[in-house]
């Protein structure tokens, strides 16, 4: 007990900024991998690999075992590819939130822009209340910054202008696109009849195959999905694999303004404002 302060001590005067920076670096990406398959069905996979790997440390320490040791050493290399195959939707999200740091560095939206995508977003909210009134069953996917081209091949393409008419005439239940998804990109309907992905996390038995891909697309891309169900004309609004349930025309507009709307370009009131050419009327 009497070396315990020396070594304490010993220990501290080795102790400098770098490394701490180095402990919460690693602190920092533990965390985030745990918190990125926390609730996944990959956290069972990664517990019970953590569990073999105490296995192989604690043979590998009894140095009677020759034979055993030998084959755990020969199949942890095997056990790095089982790692990749059993993780590979979980990976391809983390790269792909990596990927998405380029938003960041994109150029911000013209006041047109901006102005077209609050009235698409003023379109959804209404279609979706207009929807939920009537029963209609629907799933609207909005596209941000990664692309979605590999969903849209699987329906219609449209090109269409959102309106709320054009939305309540894709979802009626006798239309052929009806059980599928319609993806929006800005303020265009870029096809319908799309083909989502399905999520592979537990979700509430109420809930159905619309509920499942639209958290299955959230889950794979940063796009929003909304989501009107059928039965009870719940709106449920799904980002980044979480879902809000229970959401009116009003709401559903505020939370769509925050995901969808980057921040506007800044204005200067001293900077001259350039003149709008005017339209001279036609000659009869």
């Amino acid at each position: 007990m009497s070396q315990l302060p020396s070594a304490l001590v010993t220990a501290l005067d080795r102790v400098t900024i770098w490394s701490i920076l180095d402990i919460v670096i690693v602190a920092i990406i533990i965390y985030g991998l745990f918190s990125l398959f926390r609730g996944t069905s990959a956290f069972s996979a990664l517990y019970g690999i953590g569990l073999l790997l105490v296995a192989v440390a604690v043979v590998g320490s009894l140095p009677g075992l020759v034979v055993l040791n030998w084959l755990l050493r020969n199949l942890l290399p095997f056990l790095s590819f089982g790692l990749l195959v059993v993780f590979q939707p979980e990976l391809r999200r983390v790269v792909e939130r990596i990927g998405r740091v380029r938003g960041w560095l994109s150029r911000p939206l013209s006041p047109r822009q901006h102005e077209s995508i609050e009235q698409a977003i003023v379109e959804i909210a209404r279609s979706c209340r207009r929807l939920a009134e009537r029963r209609y069953g629907a799933l609207i996917v909005v596209e941000r910054e990664t692309g979605l081209n590999e969903y849209t091949d699987s329906g219609v393409i449209l090109d269409a202008v959102v309106s709320s008419e054009l939305l309540l005439t894709l979802f009626f239940p006798n239309s052929p696109l009806h059980d599928a998804a319609v993806i929006i990109h800005g303020d265009r309907v870029v096809a319908a009849g799309c083909v989502m992905p399905l999520s592979e996390n537990q979700i509430d038995s109420s809930m159905g195959t619309r509920h499942r891909a639209g958290l299955g697309i959230t889950e794979r891309t940063d796009a929003i999905s909304i989501v009107v169900s059928e039965e009870t004309g719940i709106i449920s609004l799904m980002n980044n694999g979480r879902m809000v349930r229970h959401l009116d025309e009003s709401k559903l507009r505020k939370a769509l303004t925050v995901l969808m709307t980057p921040p506007a370009p800044p204005t200067f009131p001293w900077w001259p404002k350039r003149p709008r050419a005017e339209k001279t009327p036609a000659v009869p």
